[in-house]
């Protein structure tokens, strides 16, 4: 893959390949790179550079999945997740529908806002998940179950640009070593694409899209 500008080669890590869930026969492995974070308790601001790099890199995971992926509809998950969907849906889905899900979370409960965006599909669509980022809270969870409520049988699979790691080190050698590997596995997705991965307390996307 092209190296990018030094802008974007000054924020990220290494790349490495991270195993995930994926389809039978699938790549077991996408190349994910990692965010190490210059100030620890902080979160990590990117810019549009590192965001358009890290679709890309989900782009070319899709692409390199094993199988052709044709997805019916991309979902965004909140704000950050909606402008993944978008160039998702554009550059790598035909452009697909768009749907649009905007999660609010307490510290006991996630729930859905009044502003949701289900587009009219086939009979078992082919749906991608785009979210921002991966840490503890279940919101995949709660998403997956939500959809398969208004799309029965439909496929689910997941891309995510930053997935947090339980230890220091950034370059897992397991998916069991990200935090929300359980909640992820728990959703059922028939596939897993992760960008980049990350430390907490997280990362902020730009414009502090939400």
């Amino acid at each position: 893959m092209p190296r990018q500008p030094s802008s974007v080669l000054d924020m990220i890590g290494s790349d490495f390949n991270l195993p995930v869930p994926t389809v039978e026969n699938g790549n077991p492995e996408v190349c994910a790179f990692s965010l190490p974070n210059p100030t620890p308790g902080q979160l990590l601001d990117l810019p549009w550079e590192v965001f358009g790099f890290g679709v890309e890199r989900l782009m070319r995971q899709i692409k390199n999945l094993g199988r052709r992926l044709d997805a019916d509809i991309c979902f965004g998950v909140n704000e950050a997740g909606l402008v993944m969907a978008t160039f998702l849906a554009s550059a790598q889905f035909g452009r697909c529908a768009i749907g649009y899900l905007r999660c609010n979370k307490t510290r006991d409960d996630i729930s859905l806002a009044e502003q949701p965006l289900f587009p009219a599909a086939k009979e078992a669509p082919t749906i991608v998940i785009c979210d921002f980022e991966v840490k503890h809270a279940d919101v995949v969870g709660f998403i997956s179950r939500e959809l398969r409520s208004r799309y029965p049988d439909a496929s689910l699979y997941f891309a995510v640009f930053g997935a947090m790691t339980k230890g220091k080190d950034l370059e897992v050698s397991s998916f069991d070593d990200l935090t929300g590997a359980n909640i992820m596995r728990a959703a059922g997705f028939e596939a897993v694409f992760i960008a980049a991965t990350m430390g907490p307390p997280g990362i902020e996307p730009p414009l502090e899209l939400r």
